[in-house]
């Protein structure tokens, strides 16, 4: 028999497909025999059995398919461990977190021109919740509960809905780069406020703002999205370039309301620009409230889909994800996120970016940990910074979005340059 031949054999034996240098398997294919039930059972019955020398190659060749497909799966394993039921590593980052926000809490309530100490600060909170406690007295209670509580509880949400927000836009883009300042949207969402305050808009009364902010960054974040998008894949240069480009264009928009304003509008137009809490009270707080805690309570029911993808596009989808539903989802959390800081507290930069690289570091890129602790560790660090803001040049105060530019810009720099080394170039 002529064994380079691929005429079908008149054979239909076991042994009569295995021509050496094929498979069991492909000679079956081969073979023009009416399959019957000893035929159709031949490729499962085969690799068990060792009939001769051609047919003991195949089990031998077992071994490197369970290594082959045992590095997915121990990606998988890595990830939940990083990610997943908080123990060890990332229960210690989040009572640290927790310890260290309710520290600078307390202290940015009692420290400022008016020094209310600490247990004073404490007796009044648990007079106010019915848990003994004593009042202060009338400027006390005043500086505490109308100037002092409402700034931390802003600055509170406004960091952790940016820390947030920077987490998200990393892994909907798959780019340690993106952050909701650098790539222009907190400047697309603040010239939607700065439109209701110029144009004078008040269709939906104190809701006014915080809307056009939102559509405003939802329209941006859309345009970013659509245009950095080559090949199927975002990269860092046309990422950054596009955000150059929403930024610049978007403070053009921002000069031209302002050639237009009065005085009064041009004023609250600067503090939009600059960034500041100073004008924080209690029905602000009220009006961001329900978008920071929809868009926080949302973000973590994404996490485990955001692990898977990050390893591709490819294997989220083989993995049951719908890429493109999850990007639309959370674009519209990062852009209500943002929207909702923007709005009370103008451009804050950099928070998105610095705090989730800094609980990479820490504790690996797991979302699971990293979207509530990047929620956590930006209220921790724009509670900190509005502090600072507020004590390292008294009596004056420095604009926090300018305070945190200067901290956030060299770590910007020096993260570029990181990534640059990693990847070997731009691309």
């Amino acid at each position: 028999m002529d064994i380079t031949s691929t005429t079908p054999a008149p054979e239909t034996g076991p042994g009569a497909g295995c021509v050496p240098g094929r498979s069991p398997q492909g000679a079956e294919r081969t073979t023009a025999a009416p399959a019957g039930p000893e035929s159709r059972s031949a490729p499962e019955e085969t690799p068990r059995r060792a009939p001769g020398p051609t047919e003991a190659e195949p089990p031998a060749a077992e071994p490197p398919a369970p290594k082959h497909t045992a590095k997915p799966a121990a990606g998988g394993r890595a990830g939940g461990r990083a990610g997943g039921k908080p123990g060890g590593r990332a229960a210690l980052l989040t009572t640290a977190l927790i310890a260290a926000l309710l520290l600078l809490a307390l202290l940015s309530a009692g420290i400022g021109a008016y020094h209310i100490p600490t247990t004073d600060v404490l007796a009044s909170l648990q007079h106010h919740l019915g848990l003994g406690g004593a009042p202060l007295d009338r400027v006390g209670e005043s500086v505490l509960w109308n100037v002092r509580l409402p700034r931390v509880v802003l600055a509170l949400l406004v960091g952790a809905s940016l820390g947030c927000a920077g987490a998200l836009m990393q892994g909907v883009f798959g780019n340690p780069l993106a952050e909701p300042g650098v790539i222009g949207i907190s400047a697309g969402a603040a010239v939607g406020a700065v439109a209701a305050i110029g144009l004078g808009l008040t269709f939906f009364g104190n809701w006014t703002v915080t809307a056009c902010a939102f559509i405003a960054g939802l329209i941006t974040v859309s345009a970013v999205y659509l245009l950095s998008r080559n090949g199927g894949r975002t990269e860092v240069v046309t990422l950054i370039l596009t955000g150059i480009a929403v930024n610049a264009f978007a403070g053009a928009l921002i000069g031209l309301f302002v050639f237009f304003a009065d005085s009064g509008q041009v004023n609250q137009i600067t503090f939009w620009q600059l960034g500041s809490l100073a004008q924080a009270t209690w029905p602000k707080v009220l009006a961001v409230l329900p978008c920071a805690l929809a868009g926080l309570l949302a973000a973590p029911l994404y996490a485990r889909r955001l692990d898977l993808l990050s390893l591709g596009e490819r294997p989220a989808r083989h993995l049951g994800v719908d890429v493109e539903r999850l990007r639309l989802a959370l674009i519209l959390v990062v852009a209500l996120l943002t929207a909702a800081a923007v709005a009370v507290a103008g451009v804050i930069t950099f928070i998105g970016l610095l705090v989730p690289h800094l609980l990479r570091m820490a504790n690996g890129p797991g979302h699971r940990f990293l979207v509530p602790g990047s929620a956590l560790a930006g209220a921790v660090v724009l509670v900190a910074g509005d502090l600072a803001a507020r004590t390292l040049a008294q009596p004056a105060e420095l604009p926090l979005g300018v305070l945190t530019a200067l901290i956030g810009s060299p770590f910007f720099f020096w993260l570029l340059r990181r990534t640059r080394r990693k990847q070997g170039g731009w691309a």
